[in-house]
């Protein structure tokens, strides 16, 4: 019982930490325009480039990218070690970040906490993933697609080390790279319509040179 009460109180937090609204709370401390005027109208780091500039995002990014981390180390650190509730507050702060309590649940899409929890879980998910994702979005300009095969590389990955591992690899891992995915995919809905109507929005590459937003 006591075991299951901290379990679920792990789980409250970890949504609580990915609600956090990082670009909303950084366009305040910067006194630029709300990430969610702009764009996408979304809070994660893509738009923060549109709205803030490189070096804001990038405050931003760093924020999204701890909403995930710190969940599942507190989640290790408390459980000793057992996957299933690393692998439910991970699932909890995705959720939290593209579906936050403090902003009527909206929020971003989950990408940037996703990697946050991705860099305790196993590393290697995001050394596969990161060309992928800059490939796609070098390649199609479309930082959503690129988004969406990272995460089904991150999810192959988590997969191919657990067979690899023989047994031993908590389950809970791989299922991990698949609901994660999934959840990155629903909060992506939206753009997965309009990439197969051909109205997704392009990114413009000029930001990451520096080029001013609206520039």
């Amino acid at each position: 019982m006591e075991g299951t009460v901290l379990v679920v109180g792990l789980v409250a937090l970890a949504y609580l930490a990915g609600s956090i609204p990082s670009g909303v709370l950084v366009a305040r401390l910067s006194g630029g325009p709300d990430p969610r005027t702009v764009g996408s109208g979304r809070t994660g780091g893509t738009n923060a480039l549109r709205a803030l500039g490189r070096k804001w995002a990038l405050l931003v990014v760093i924020g999204d990218l701890a909403k995930g981390a710190i969940p599942v180390l507190v989640a290790r650190a408390a459980s000793g070690g057992d996957a299933l509730p690393e692998v439910l507050c991970a699932l909890a702060a995705v959720l939290g970040a593209s579906r936050s309590v403090f902003l009527r649940f909206g929020g971003g899409r989950g990408v940037g906490t996703g990697v946050g929890t991705m860099i305790v879980i196993q590393p290697l998910a995001v050394l596969a993933a990161f060309p992928v994702f800059v490939l796609v979005i070098v390649v199609t300009r479309y930082v959503s697609l690129g988004s969406l095969m990272a995460s089904v590389t991150s999810a192959v990955v988590l997969a191919l080390w657990w067979l690899a591992a023989n047994g031993s690899v908590p389950v809970a891992y791989p299922l991990y790279g698949a609901l994660g995915g999934a959840l990155v995919w629903l909060a992506h809905a939206d753009n997965i319509d309009r990439l197969l109507h051909g109205t997704e929005r392009k990114f413009d590459l000029g930001l990451l040179a520096g080029r001013r937003p609206g520039g």
